[in-house]
């Protein structure tokens, strides 16, 4: 496949990167700097730019069979990072003709906001990015793309284990730990599989 990936020099993007090229996959990814991917490889293609540039942003998706968003704040970070670039990537999107849209939210946003005590507890905690979060939801859902919204548990640096839980319904265990890994393998799956298609997902080890 041809995927394109925003974020992809996070965590959880790094790990997509990575076992997407092991996978034979061909990837174009949108980074600030060249150097924020310490990848060199033949298929993988570094557009540098941001969201405030709209051609760089078509040219990542532009002949992809599916889009992957991982994008996410840096700590202490208020700004509307999730909701600003996925406004650019759907309108890439749309421009270019992409249809399959894999983006990375989290659980407690939108209608799960009042799943238990502890999700309340931490939407007051870390307010703005969960507003981020609701809000780049709504454009996801709005979209006419083929889209899966994945939300997953506590997220680790752990190692890949190859197991994990995903169901729209499923609610994660208060300590559950998920490692990036982990999930960056079950974003990569869904853009094949399509098993969530216009649906959002919960995922836990």
């Amino acid at each position: 496949m041809k995927l394109a990936v925003f974020g992809a020099s996070g965590g959880v993007g790094r790990h997509a990167v990575a076992q997407a090229l092991q996978a034979g996959h061909e990837i174009t990814a949108l980074v600030r700097s060249a150097s924020a991917i310490p990848i060199a490889h033949p298929r993988l293609h570094i557009v540098v730019g941001t969201f405030a540039q709209p051609d760089a942003v078509k040219e990542v998706v532009q002949g992809a069979d599916a889009v992957i968003s991982v994008l996410g704040v840096r700590k202490g970070d208020t700004s509307a990072v999730c909701t600003d670039g996925m406004r650019g990537i759907v309108q890439a999107m749309n421009a270019a003709g992409a249809r399959r849209l894999v983006a990375l939210s989290a659980y407690g946003a939108s209608e799960t906001r009042n799943a238990s005590l502890f999700i309340r507890f931490v939407r007051r905690i870390i307010a703005a990015k969960m507003r981020d979060k609701d809000s780049m939801e709504i454009l996801v859902r709005a979209s006419a793309l083929d889209w899966t919204l994945v939300r997953p548990a506590m997220l680790t640096n752990g190692k890949r284990r190859g197991g994990y839980r995903a169901a729209p319904t499923l609610t994660p265990g208060l300590f559950a730990g998920l490692s990036r890994a982990d999930l960056a393998a079950f974003m990569l799956h869904e853009c094949s599989e399509d098993a969530y298609l216009r649906q959002a997902v919960t995922v836990s080890p």
